[in-house]
């Protein structure tokens, strides 16, 4: 993470979107630039903060009323740290072009300015990461499954020529 640890003063009235799918780092990240003087803002911590379980523990259609409430409470915790003058890392997936183009308006619509960090890796490489985080619990641990990895990558949308910032992941 070389590149996250090299910022010690993180740059002001910058919102850090992660961008990637399940396993490609991006709390790994998210968290160095936390160290560095960003505030994180995360959607899975949320949830486990308010039902002390991750998000595959819920019938998909409760998950998503979940994660849409957690998001709308985040969405205003954003604003008021833009208010604030903080610079920010959303600790989401960012999957899809729409999503990253409406956040991007609102950071903007601060005077922020945005920078979408993607963190692209192979299949391979999430299969491994992803085993390794299932075995553990907690916020950051989601669990994911064969057949919700095949359906996170069959949605995702990847960025290209939307100013993102590639970072291979192996």
């Amino acid at each position: 993470m070389e590149d996250a640890a090299a910022r010690r003063t993180p740059p002001s009235r910058t919102v850090v979107m992660m961008c990637g799918p399940a396993g490609s780092g991006k709390t790994t990240y998210a968290l160095d630039l936390e160290e560095s003087g960003y505030t994180r803002l995360s959607i899975d911590e949320e949830i486990w903060r308010r039902f002390g379980r991750d998000g595959a523990e819920f019938a998909p259609e409760e998950y998503e009323r979940h994660k849409s409430t957690a998001e709308e409470e985040l969405w205003a915790r954003l604003a008021a740290l833009m208010r604030a003058g903080r610079p920010v890392v959303l600790d989401y997936s960012f999957w899809s072009r729409e999503t990253r183009r409406r956040y991007q308006a609102f950071i903007e619509s601060h005077g922020y300015r945005w920078e979408l960090v993607y963190l692209k890796a192979d299949r391979e490489t999430l299969q491994r990461r992803l085993a390794a985080r299932n075995a553990v619990r907690g916020a950051n641990a989601v669990t994911v499954s064969e057949e919700l990895l095949d359906r996170y990558l069959a949605g995702f949308q990847e960025p290209v020529g939307e100013g993102e910032r590639t970072v291979l992941q192996r």
